[in-house]
């Protein structure tokens, strides 16, 4: 297969792909997926390019890759088309979806707002129609934030479903392969091709747990209206109950993601951020500065910690069960505005549920507030991926309102226009 130049950078005015890998690879012909175009998010090896990782530091001081990740290899195999990568945060480290080297794709549902991170670039392309569907990594959230702020379908898959070699480490034990689309039946397809697993096959949920607690993290404004689904989504997957998720609290779930989080993020980052000094903006710097000062008791007692929430979480999704809790507490900030870091952490204390525990989560794009997208999640016990992908078909999806596509792109306020 191939390496062409691609016109899709070509039609990116949302800041989408990034311009030091202009490519089109075809897929075989005749696969399930022949006709069908993606994007890979630019921490996915490509033979012959080098990833930017969100950092011209990075591209400046990494070689091309020699072969092409897995997880690209099985979608051109199916016949898929790839066209381009996708822009990413700095090294991956935000669920902001900012890049102050880059510039902050636009966010085709609401271009007043950020589109989530790290795969911001993959949801903007696919939210604005440049792509079928794109891959992303999501290791605290990277795919299903940016699905729920841009209106997409998001699944991440249970850890270790989707092999994750060639694809920059970011916390192994938490890292994974996930992948977005516009509706569910694309969500299905790509699916089947990546977990080599039929949806038809899949085992039928018996139960629905709505995590009190989670929806206690979302405003009021998205909780009443997140409300309106579950109706909808309990009749899909059975019998409705309530539970509590954290008894000593979300907030102490956070705190052990992130301790287990930072001590393998500064390992994996610290040789190269010692040696070669890169140009990181200062928020990135902090959030380094932080993980540099983990310690081996700290992560020894998170995992302590970890085990005895994924024997919680395992118990309660036994027999079928499928988990209801909202993606994110709101709607996407404004771009101009920016994230916080009590953003961040509020929406951690719902994303890293599936984080932790190594479970699957679909993003369910049903709802709005403010004219903007609002997602709903479910989480299965780990290895039904595909029950998921067949309840988010089944669930019916609302008629969607006029899309923003890439042809009515706002201009990119205050980019810095230093390209990748």
């Amino acid at each position: 297969m191939w390496a062409k130049p691609a016109d899709v950078a070509v039609r990116d005015t949302l800041g989408a792909f990034c311009a030091h890998a202009s490519l089109r690879i075809e897929g075989a012909r005749g696969g399930p997926l022949a006709g069908l175009t993606f994007a890979a998010k630019d921490l996915f090896d490509v033979a012959g390019y080098a990833c930017c990782f969100g950092n011209p530091d990075w591209l400046r001081t990494h070689a091309p890759a020699r072969r092409s990740a897995p997880a690209v290899r099985m979608l051109l195999a199916a016949g898929a088309t790839l066209v381009g990568k996708t822009l990413t945060d700095e090294l991956a480290f935000s669920l902001a979806g900012e890049n102050i080297h880059y510039g902050t794709p636009l966010n085709p549902r609401a271009p007043e707002r950020t589109c989530g991170g790290s795969s911001c670039g993959s949801a903007s392309a696919v939210a604005g129609a440049l792509v079928d569907f794109a891959l992303g990594t999501d290791t605290s959230g990277s795919v299903r934030v940016p699905a729920a702020f841009c209106g997409l379908y998001g699944m991440r898959p249970s850890h270790g479903r989707v092999p994750t070699e060639g694809v920059i480490a970011h916390v192994p034990s938490a890292d994974t392969v996930g992948w977005m689309a516009r509706d569910a039946e694309m969500l299905g397809r790509v699916g089947e091709a990546m977990l080599a697993e039929r949806i038809v096959n899949a085992a039928p949920p018996r139960r629905l747990l709505i995590a009190d607690d989670a929806f206690s993290r979302a405003t009021p404004q998205a909780r009443k209206v997140l409300a309106a689904l579950l109706a909808r989504v309990a009749r899909a997957a059975g019998t409705a109950e309530h539970v509590t998720l954290a008894p000593d609290g979300l907030d102490q779930w956070v705190k052990t993601y992130l301790a287990i989080q930072n001590p393998s993020v500064w390992a994996a980052r610290s040789d190269w951020v010692l040696s070669f000094k890169p140009d990181l903006s200062e928020p990135l710097r902090e959030r380094l500065a932080v993980a540099a000062r983990a310690t081996p008791r700290e992560l020894a007692a998170a995992e302590k910690e970890r085990a005895a929430i994924r024997h919680r979480l395992d118990t309660m999704l036994a027999g079928g069960a499928i988990l209801c809790l909202p993606t994110t507490p709101d709607i996407a900030p404004l771009r101009a505005r920016g994230s916080s870091r009590a953003q961040r952490e509020a929406i951690l204390s719902l994303t890293c549920i599936a984080s932790l525990c190594g479970l699957p989560q679909v993003n369910l794009p049903m709802s709005e507030l403010k004219g903007c997208p609002l997602g709903l999640g479910l989480i299965a016990a780990r290895g039904a991926d595909t029950t998921l992908l067949a309840l988010a078909a089944k669930i019916k999806r609302p008629p969607e309102p006029q899309r923003f596509t890439s042809r009515d792109a706002l201009p990119a306020r205050g980019r810095r226009m230093r390209r990748s």
